[in-house]
């Protein structure tokens, strides 16, 4: 569905991002994650046709974004981070002119206008003036035009910020709805939205990418090389429990808990050492209340993978 080919972007002699290649399949959602200032709003701006790249192509069902760059924009929905809207119109007028832009006319027009107003949850609002609506209700909007004309590809820069968490949620679902029909890439910062939605996830450091995989690979991977976590809850007196889970060979660290008789273990990356823990405990005669796999969280993966990319530039 699109193909990025060694895409460089120089904005005067500084590089914005330099030979980034992926792909994204039809139905995908896929996740652009990096600091402040890693390239991700360049790529989404050269995807939209907003910008072509210094050298590199995209290829968009197909088709060269810079041969064909009208069919192309017809076949994107594109919701920017900070949203075009205008204030002084009703949602309808909003949508209407909207459509206009893209070639909507008539009963197609208003056809398009009934079903994306009824997908975002704006059926009952349309009449409202949009300088009237909540931070919320206006990211609806933003949404409503960019699935104007029925776009096979949705691209989404920030599309929940500034919303509280309700309106997050809501924001969230209303992605996860439109995926699989269509191919959605969004940038966010938000990490529990990117395990929670996407299907893949490429992480950008300085304009180049460092990472791409599914969420739970990337932490599989992440863990690893950090060893195992375990999170264990032992009825029996705390520094003996710690002592004796330290002798146990291959595991490294042993952090007391905020609760009472609560621990994280921290060991090789060997299942087989779990059922030895659990076999010191019962052996010493405390109790195991709990004993679980404490995973890596994305947001972990990030920073570790942010911070091994920036060490290995230093050195």
């Amino acid at each position: 569905m699109i193909i990025a080919e060694e895409l460089t972007k120089y904005y005067g002699l500084k590089p914005a991002i330099q030979e980034v290649s992926f792909h994204v399949n039809k139905g995908e959602i896929v996740a652009f994650l990096g600091p402040n200032g890693a390239g991700k709003t360049t790529i989404l701006r050269i995807l939209t046709c907003f910008m072509s790249p210094t050298s590199g192509k995209v290829l968009v069902d197909g088709l060269d974004s810079r041969t064909d760059s009208l069919d192309v924009r017809k076949r994107i929905g594109f919701l920017p981070e900070n949203v075009p809207l205008y204030n002084d119109l009703s949602i309808n007028r909003f949508l209407a002119f909207s459509g206009s832009v893209k070639g909507l006319k008539g009963e197609k027009l208003k056809d398009e206008i009934e079903r994306t107003t009824l997908i975002c949850g704006l059926a009952d609002q349309r009449d409202r003036l949009i300088k009237y609506l909540s931070k919320g209700l206006k990211q609806r909007v933003g949404l409503a035009q960019a699935l104007l004309n029925d776009p096979p590809i949705l691209i989404l820069d920030e599309p929940t910020t500034g919303l509280d968490p309700a309106q997050i949620i809501e924001i969230r679902e209303l992605i996860k709805n439109l995926g699989g029909e269509r191919t959605v890439l969004l940038s966010t910062h938000i990490l529990p939205e990117v395990s929670q939605l996407c299907h893949r996830v490429i992480i950008i450091n300085k304009g180049i990418i460092i990472a791409e995989d599914t969420p739970d690979n990337l932490s599989e991977n992440i863990q690893k090389k950090k060893g195992l976590r375990t999170l264990i809850r032992i009825d029996g007196p705390q520094a003996d429990v710690r002592n004796k889970l330290l002798s146990i060979e291959g595991v490294s660290q042993v952090v007391e808990g905020e609760n009472k008789g609560e621990f994280m273990v921290k060991s090789v990356s060997d299942d087989k050492i779990r059922p030895i823990i659990a076999k010191t405990i019962v052996e010493s005669n405390w109790g195991l209340v709990e004993m679980r796999s404490k995973d890596i969280s994305l947001e972990e993966v990030f920073v570790q993978l942010v911070t091994e990319e920036k060490g290995d530039v230093e050195s």
